[in-house]
């Protein structure tokens, strides 16, 4: 299967650590034997803005931007982020969405609704979806600022990766002292994706 090009976007808003996860992701793969490119967009990240990192693995990889209609996986940090950036996968792909929405400011304005049903328009659409409580995983790992990880987590169960290569990427890319809470939002992530297999 490394011959294939397998296209990942992760998609959401500045500070859920989607840079990271994107950085994690792409070590992981590395160490794994593929070729892997990685590109980001992030507007006005800091102030809560789009941010979408788009990741290609394989034997060779020519190019970082995902091309529309051709990502395998999508890993969604943010409800309507996840939903914008459907148009980009292929039928059939597969979707891990975390459960939560983060107001945009025409909504927080009072200008605009926040779309409803998005979960279950997601499915629809993609019906190898996965909708998770990302901040609630992370919660019981011990810390809420691990949702990104426990994210990957779930997303590590549709990759033929050995969970050793995570391992070893979050003990280089992580902290010491945040390693411990990481690992386990990582385990919880993985073990809530099985479990709804």
């Amino acid at each position: 299967m490394k011959d294939k090009v397998t296209n990942i976007l992760i998609s959401g808003v500045g500070g859920q650590g989607i840079l990271l996860a994107s950085e994690v992701l792409s070590e992981v793969l590395m160490l794994a034997g593929y070729d892997v490119k990685k590109s980001e967009i992030h507007g006005m990240a800091q102030r809560g803005g789009s941010v979408v990192s788009h990741i290609r693995y394989g034997a060779k990889v020519f190019s970082s931007i995902i091309p529309e209609g051709q990502g395998d996986i999508l890993l969604g940090f943010e409800l309507l982020e996840t939903y914008r950036y459907l148009p980009l996968l292929r039928q059939g792909a597969k979707v891990v969405a975390n459960d939560l929405k983060i107001l945009p400011p025409p909504v927080t304005l009072g200008r605009e609704k926040y779309p409803e049903n998005i979960p279950q328009k997601i499915r629809q659409a993609f019906p190898d979806t996965l909708v998770m409580d990302g901040l609630a995983v992370a919660s019981r790992a011990g810390n809420p600022r691990t949702a990104n990880i426990a994210l990957l987590g779930a997303l590590s169960t549709a990759l033929p990766i050995e969970t050793s290569y995570w391992y070893e990427t979050l003990q280089k890319m992580v902290p010491e002292r945040f390693l411990e809470v990481n690992i386990k939002a990582f385990d919880l992530g993985r073990q809530t994706a099985a479990s709804q297999i």
